[in-house]
């Protein structure tokens, strides 16, 4: 496997897209209900939980940049090959194959649940499934430019949402976010890892680093987009707590979805059904990003073309949607992924970061054998 990629400059990217790449790839699926499995560890001091959060996500994300410039051009199938070996390398490059494949299928079982419970409850899950996984397939074959594109129009056109949720500020109880710190520091540092599932997608990063032009740049707008989807979650976390009373949160599966629930127009009774059909707009980002990650691993593994790699993975994952699960089921199998997801991008970057720094200051005094030769 070659450790550096030098991408033609046609498949290039703008760094200041990042911006919209981690900011849609942190808005999908999670959003929509986050508020009570934060509520559930820190109560009414979830909103800290939030900003703790927000605070890890910038840790790691810093992290994660620097040992990606370690290299010049690089991504985390070629460094975890060149620092581990070939065959752990690749053994962990398998590994996070099959977590972007968890991540794509889990995103399309939680939005198909909630289209079934509020909109089409007769509609089959087949159907649903081939349809995302089409729509899909087509930003695929119109490689990382289009995927990148949906991520930019994604974030600009949803963003009108957010000024939907000024309605509930009009029922809203302050009285509610108080008091502050009732909650212990170990059930606020639980609530922040709670956040673990809403907060993935900026790991991305690690292997769209070598198509992106301006190398120097790409910290600056990672932070600035982990920082916008902090603010977002923080304003939803603190309207969902003040018009909420706990025992409600407790009980409410979608907060997010609850929230348009109030919105009414004299022309559209029911507002959250218009949400909800709109939210395939910020769905589309996550599972094209996380199939098209899939894809690269398993290509440069292998040393097969993209388009056939996309299209087996793509059938793959179809036929394993096909199966209906039950809320009970579609919950435990988030819980286990949130677990997994939490290890491997809130611990793992740090290991990998030592690891790099070790083998470049052990080869630099070996006479400065480095990457370079592998390529």
């Amino acid at each position: 496997m070659k450790v550096l990629i030098e991408p033609k400059p046609h498949k290039m990217v703008n760094t200041f897209l990042l911006f919209f790449i981690v900011h849609s790839m942190q808005i999908g699926v999670g959003i929509q209900g986050f508020q009570r499995i934060i509520y559930l560890e820190a109560k009414h001091d979830a909103w800290i939980s939030v900003i703790l959060g927000g605070i890890a996500t910038a840790i790691v994300g810093f992290v994660m940049v620097k040992t990606l410039a370690a290299y010049e051009s690089s991504d985390l199938f070629g460094i975890q090959y060149d620092v581990m070996g070939r065959w752990i390398g690749n053994f962990l490059n398998f590994l996070f194959v099959l977590y972007f494949l968890g991540a794509f299928h889990i995103i399309v079982r939680n939005y198909i649940e909630v289209i079934q419970a509020w909109i089409f409850p007769e509609v089959p899950n087949w159907l649903l499934a081939l349809t995302l996984v089409y729509l899909v397939y087509y930003g695929l074959n119109g490689g990382l430019r289009t995927i990148v594109g949906v991520s930019f129009f994604s974030v600009v056109l949803s963003l009108w949402l957010i000024l939907m949720l000024a309605y509930p500020f009009q029922f809203a109880n302050w009285n509610y976010l108080f008091p502050i710190l009732e909650s212990s520091l170990t059930e606020i540092a639980m609530g922040a890892k709670q956040m673990t599932f809403t907060a993935i997608g900026f790991e991305i990063i690690l292997v769209i680093f070598p198509f992106l032009k301006e190398k120097e740049k790409v910290h600056k707008h990672m932070q600035l987009g982990l920082l916008f989807t902090t603010v977002l979650y923080l304003a939803l976390m603190v309207v969902s707590l003040a018009y909420f009373s706990g025992g409600q949160l407790e009980r409410t599966i979608w907060g997010t979805l609850s929230l348009f629930k109030i919105v009414r127009f004299p022309f559209i009774e029911r507002f959250e059904y218009v949400a909800i059909t709109f939210w395939i707009l910020l769905v589309l980002p996550n599972l094209m990003l996380y199939l098209w990650a899939a894809t690269r691993g398993v290509s440069r593994m292998l040393n097969k073309k993209e388009k056939k790699v996309g299209w087996f993975l793509l059938a793959i994952i179809y036929i394993t949607l096909v199966y209906p699960l039950n809320r009970t089921q579609i919950n435990m199998m988030n819980d286990y992924f949130a677990q997994g997801a939490f290890y491997l991008i809130f611990g793992y970057p740090f290991l990998l970061y030592a690891a790099v720094v070790v083998k470049k200051k052990f080869f630099r005094k070996k006479g400065g054998a480095n990457a370079e030769n592998h390529h």
